[in-house]
C-alpha cells in the first residue's frame, strides 16, 4: 500500500493591499498514520502547561514561552515537516501577467505543494478556512492539482481549532512572518525565532535546497 501524507496549509499577510511586505503560504506535513499520535502528544503538552484553546502565534506571550518552546522542540524531534513560500509583495506585477491577485494566490499554492507531491504516495490536503471564499479557493486549487496529479485524495477546508497540526502551521509561519518584518517588540517571540534558527543548519532568512525537507523555505523571486 502506498504511503499517505497529510498537509495542513495556511497563509499569512496574503491580501494584496494589507500593508505587510511579505506574503507567506505554508504547511506542516505528517505521515497519515502518525497524525493521531502527534495530535495526542501536542494535546498532552498543552495539558502539562495548563494551556487551553488554540496555539496561535499572534497570542504568544512571555508566560506562554515555556509551552511554545517545547512545541518547537517537539516539531524538530519528530517526523513532521514544514515548508513555506515567501513572496516579496513589492515585486507583484499582476497586470503584466494578465492575472488577478486571486489567480496569483492559486499559482503560489500550487507552487508550494507541487514540488513536494510525488506519484508514488497519496495526499490529504487541508486548508485553514478564512472566510466564505475559502471554499472557492480550495476548489480552484483542487482543479489545479487534479489536472497534474492523481495522488491527491482529499482537499478540503477545516477550522484551525479542529487540528493541532494546523495550529502548528500557524505558529511556525507566524514566526517566519514576524522575523521577516524585523519586529523585535515581544521578547518571547524573539526567543522562539532564535530557537527555530538554532535547529536549522541554514539561515531562515534565505531559501533552502528543495531536498531539505524538515524546514524548507523558498524565497521566490518575481523579478
Amino acid at each position: 500500500m502506498n504511503k499517505t501524507f497529510n498537509f495542513y496549509c495556511d497563509e499569512s499577510c496574503h491580501l494584496e493591499n494589507d500593508h505587510f511586505p511579505f506574503m507567506l503560504i505554508s504547511y506542516v506535513s505528517s505521515p497519515y498514520n502518525q497524525v493521531k499520535l502527534h495530535s495526542r502528544n501536542i494535546r498532552a503538552i498543552k495539558r502539562r502547561y495548563f494551556f487551553h484553546g488554540e496555539m496561535k502565534w499572534s497570542t504568544l506571550s512571555k508566560s506562554q514561552y515555556p509551552f511554545y518552546s517545547e512545541i518547537i522542540d517537539y516539531f524538530f524531534a519528530k517526523d513532521l515537516q514544514f515548508r513555506a513560500i515567501v513572496i516579496d509583495k513589492s515585486q507583484l506585477r499582476h497586470s503584466e501577467f494578465n492575472q488577478s491577485h486571486n489567480d496569483f494566490y492559486d499559482k503560489m499554492y500550487f507552487q508550494l505543494l507541487s514540488k513536494k507531491i510525488f506519484s508514488e504516495y497519496y495526499y490529504n490536503i487541508y486548508l485553514d478556512i478564512k472566510d466564505t471564499h475559502s471554499y472557492k479557493k480550495a476548489a480552484n486549487l483542487k482543479k489545479f492539482l487534479n489536472h497534474n496529479f492523481v495522488s491527491v485524495r482529499t482537499l478540503q477546508v477545516i477550522r484551525s481549532y479542529e487540528s493541532e497540526l494546523m495550529q502548528l502551521t500557524d505558529v511556525l509561519m507566524g514566526a517566519m512572518s514576524y522575523h521577516l518584518r524585523n519586529n523585535k517588540k515581544v521578547i518571547a517571540k524573539n526567543k522562539i525565532i532564535d530557537k527555530i534558527q538554532a535547529h536549522c543548519p541554514l539561515p531562515i532568512s534565505r531559501s533552502t535546497p528543495l531536498y531539505d525537507d524538515k524546514f524548507n523555505l523558498f524565497y521566490i523571486d518575481l523579478k
